[in-house]
């Protein structure tokens, strides 16, 4: 019986491999082959890197090379087959057959079928030697980003782990997009863009991590794009313990208790009843200012307050004359904010 973390540890086993850890230098290739972003010449990544068997699913493409074993045909018996690019290739005896589209165990019986009038019960077997080698690739907060080829039927945990894995600020909301010529994403979150002839989905790194054979382990296709944002943060300056941003990973928000117990709590020079929240404006680089009483939120009058991504929360001291100075020149520089006070009764 397979085990519930099974999946989990692929991933994040890769993340603690040597090596995965460690940025090469511009321009030289990471031990999988693929090259970091911003160096100068992204290439694929090595071709090896996918050497295990390919499986009896795999679907064949133009280009592709397939070699045929048929024992009682000394014609086709172990030969190279290359996949032309109308998606046939030609067999000695049965002539020009399709390929393209059918997987290596459809061709397979497609053979056999065919051969059965020249033959009494062949034997048929075919073996992928050489792969159509089409791109996938991976961007973002991931260990090790780069272009890989898919080298046969590849799923997005397989992908994950040959990139190292997620990296340590890594959001955990990896998102997949695919162009409209290789079919929808099949998954009921998918959105699907008529216009940029895409599908794309966020698939919760959690739901792949802790589930068995979980449905959004889903298999890639060629020029699939799988991204990884930097977690989204909340910032805690002023009159606290540790001055930080605070990831959130996969919460949508945090609480102001939680955020300043993360961030070790309050000085002793702190003014508990006037902490003040700065909210971006959506449209502007303007800020909201929501000042929230938390001595109230500790006594139990009010409700904690909730943080979004890209909160700032300010503590300040506790004369509070000489707040919005440092405030504007230090954190914010030159960014405008308007005041909306919102005291949460």
């Amino acid at each position: 019986m397979i085990h519930r973390g099974f999946i989990g540890c692929l991933i994040l086993a890769a993340m603690g491999v040597a090596g995965f850890g460690q940025a090469p230098q511009a321009g030289q290739q990471n031990p999988q082959g693929a090259v970091l972003a911003g160096q100068q010449a992204p290439q694929t990544a090595n071709p090896g890197q996918f050497s295990n068997s390919v499986r009896p699913d795999y679907t064949l493409g133009s280009n592709d090379q397939i070699l045929i074993r048929v024992p009682q045909s000394d014609e086709i018996n172990e030969r190279p087959f290359r996949v032309d690019s109308d998606g046939f290739i030609n067999v000695p005896v049965v002539g020009r057959i399709r390929a393209s589209g059918l997987t290596v165990q459809e061709l397979e019986a497609d053979l056999a079928m065919r051969l059965r009038e020249f033959i009494r019960e062949p034997l048929v077997s075919i073996t992928v030697t050489q792969f159509r080698s089409e791109p996938v690739f991976v961007t973002g907060a991931f260990r090790v980003p780069g272009i890989y080829t898919l080298q046969g039927r590849r799923t997005l945990v397989e992908i994950l782990t040959a990139a190292g894995g997620l990296g340590p600020n890594a959001s955990h909301r990896i998102r997949v997009s695919r162009r409209a010529e290789y079919g929808s994403i099949e998954l009921p979150n998918a959105v699907e863009d008529p216009e940029k002839k895409m599908s794309t989905v966020e698939i919760s790194l959690e739901s792949l991590t802790q589930n068995i054979n979980p449905e959004e382990d889903i298999v890639l296709q060629p020029f699939d794009v799988v991204n990884v944002d930097r977690a989204e943060r909340v910032y805690v300056v002023g009159e606290v313990a540790k001055v930080a941003p605070i990831e959130l990973a996969e919460r949508a928000s945090i609480s102001v208790a939680q955020a300043l117990t993360e961030a070790g709590g309050f000085t002793q020079y702190a003014t508990r009843d006037r902490v003040r929240v700065l909210r971006p404006i959506l449209g502007t680089n303007r800020r909201a200012e929501i000042e929230v009483d938390l001595k109230r939120v500790f006594e139990g009058k009010d409700i904690d307050f909730p943080l979004l991504a890209n909160d700032v929360l300010f503590v300040p001291r506790s004369s509070g004359r000489a707040v919005l100075v440092p405030l504007g020149t230090t954190f914010l520089g030159s960014i405008p904010y308007i005041i909306v006070t919102a005291l949460l009764r």
